[in-house]
């Protein structure tokens, strides 16, 4: 067993570095895959210069592939505050990497109708929400850290959302307005959710959640008024039903892309109380 020793609010912990449990979807440029909006699939075809190609099936020397990708909409992956800012800001800019404290907790999303939580727009009485009080409950069950990152897997956690198209206005649970500011409360700087977005996906380009999480004014697009510049969400993630709920060290693996959004590994170790 390969384990670190490390203390956080006081206490002394350790994680097991030995075996790290993945909840990126992994992308099958030829299979099943998830979806978002209207984005095409992401794919991959041998490339081809002359005479050369690159796959060993048709007699190439090796094989080179070139990849075509929407990292918001085709499987898991990781944005920053540079999502929803008229400045190019990167996330590889922005996530600078090493071990973040996170916990994980499993909520059931209810609808909005009978929620006492908002978004903007309002939403349709039967849009499903990430709510402030199911964290709260959900994370009252942990107490005794504070979190960097908070890793959310709503219910029912089927395999099916490992492969599924979301399509239309609302197809998946999103962050009410008071989830949102219950992260940023908390001082979580890093979020990870099993769904396509933090928002409704048809919200006439309001991206509350986001724009709470980031530190940005309602409507805001400029980069210098974020308040947390640092913050990143990543979407799309699976957290499989043998995770449980609790404390882990996070590893959010993102490509040195100069973009907004990246493809990511987000990878988790277990913590324990020493």
């Amino acid at each position: 067993m390969t384990v670190m020793h490390f203390e956080q609010d006081g206490q002394r912990l350790v994680a097991d570095l030995a075996d790290p449990l993945p909840i990126a979807v992994p992308l099958d440029f030829d299979g099943p895959q998830p979806g978002f909006h209207a984005a095409a699939r992401a794919s991959s075809q041998a490339l081809r210069d002359g005479g050369f190609v690159g796959d060993t099936r048709e007699g190439g020397s090796c094989n080179c592939e070139q990849l075509t990708i929407v990292p918001h909409c085709n499987g898991t992956h990781t944005e920053c505050v540079g999502h929803v800012t008229d400045e190019r800001i990167s996330v590889t800019e922005t996530l600078r990497g090493g071990m973040h404290l996170a916990l994980v907790l499993s909520v059931q999303p209810v609808a909005a109708g009978g929620s006492g939580e908002s978004s903007d727009p309002v939403p349709a009485a039967d849009d499903l929400l990430i709510t402030a009080s199911a964290l709260a409950r959900a994370a009252g069950a942990h107490v005794g850290l504070s979190p960097q990152a908070l890793v959310i897997r709503t219910l029912p956690n089927t395999v099916e959302r490992m492969s599924r198209r979301y399509a239309g206005p609302a197809p998946a649970p999103f962050l009410s307005r008071e989830a949102a500011r219950w992260l940023v409360d908390r001082g979580v700087e890093h979020v990870v959710l099993d769904v396509p977005s933090a928002d409704r996906a048809e919200d006439h380009g309001r991206l509350t959640a986001h724009r709470i999480f980031f530190g940005l004014p309602p409507g805001s697009r400029r980069a210098p008024e974020a308040t947390r510049p640092q913050a990143t969400i990543t979407e799309l993630a699976f957290v499989a039903p043998m995770i449980r709920d609790g404390w882990y060290l996070l590893d959010l693996q993102v490509p040195a892309f100069l973009s907004d959004a990246a493809p990511s590994r987000p990878l988790l170790y277990p913590v324990r109380f020493a």
